[in-house]
Formats: C-alpha cells, sequence, structure tokens
C-alpha cells in the first residue's frame, strides 16, 4: 500500500508553514485527496491507498502568503513525483518563500 506525506517549512521565517492546502492528483487530473497543513507544516498522511506512476502534489501558496499580507511570485507549486514502488513510503517537503522553492524526496 502507498503511504504519501508532506511537511512545508516557511524558509523565511524557518517556520512550518501552516494552513497551506494541498492536493494530490493522478496523471489524468483527477483529485485522489486533498488537506491543509497542520499547526508544524504537515500532512502526515495525505494519501494511503493503491497508487503508482506519476502524480501532482499542488501546494495552495497564495493562500498562505496572502494570511500573512505577502504577495508572492509563485501562487501554486506543483511537484510531479513517479510513484515507481506500490507498496512504497513517500515524503515529498517543500522549502517555501515569496519568490523561490525548493523540494526533494525525503524520508
Amino acid at each position: 500500500m502507498t503511504h504519501l506525506s508532506t511537511h512545508v517549512l516557511d524558509a523565511v521565517t524557518g517556520r512550518p508553514a501552516t494552513q497551506v492546502p494541498v492536493t494530490l492528483t493522478d496523471a489524468d487530473g483527477a483529485t485522489m485527496a486533498e488537506a491543509v497543513t497542520d499547526d508544524d507544516g504537515r500532512i502526515g498522511s495525505l494519501f494511503t491507498g493503491t497508487a503508482a506512476g506519476l502524480h501532482r502534489l499542488r501546494f495552495d501558496t497564495a493562500v498562505y502568503f496572502a494570511a500573512r499580507g505577502l504577495a508572492a511570485f509563485y501562487p501554486e507549486v506543483v511537484v510531479a513525483v513517479d510513484l515507481t514502488d506500490p507498496d512504497g513510503r513517500y515524503h515529498v517537503p517543500l522549502l517555501l518563500s515569496p519568490y523561490a522553492y525548493s523540494t526533494y524526496r525525503g524520508s
């Protein structure tokens, strides 16, 4: 069974990015899961089930920055991931600032 989690960190403040809406879609764009980051900037279990192949995580960063009175050059961040192991555990962290972002495969 596939398990997918995420974590968003505000790289400017060094604090968790709370209340960031995240949507997981399959290769055809169908929504598989939706959640919002918690007080620690995490979604510990965005998706648990059967999944393999190309998927996309969409982070609605405009909501996060607007709540802080900030303009954001990137109003959303879309991360495409290839889930190669249908029994794998995947963690996708996002480091975020108003004018930059980075991501990596976490553990």
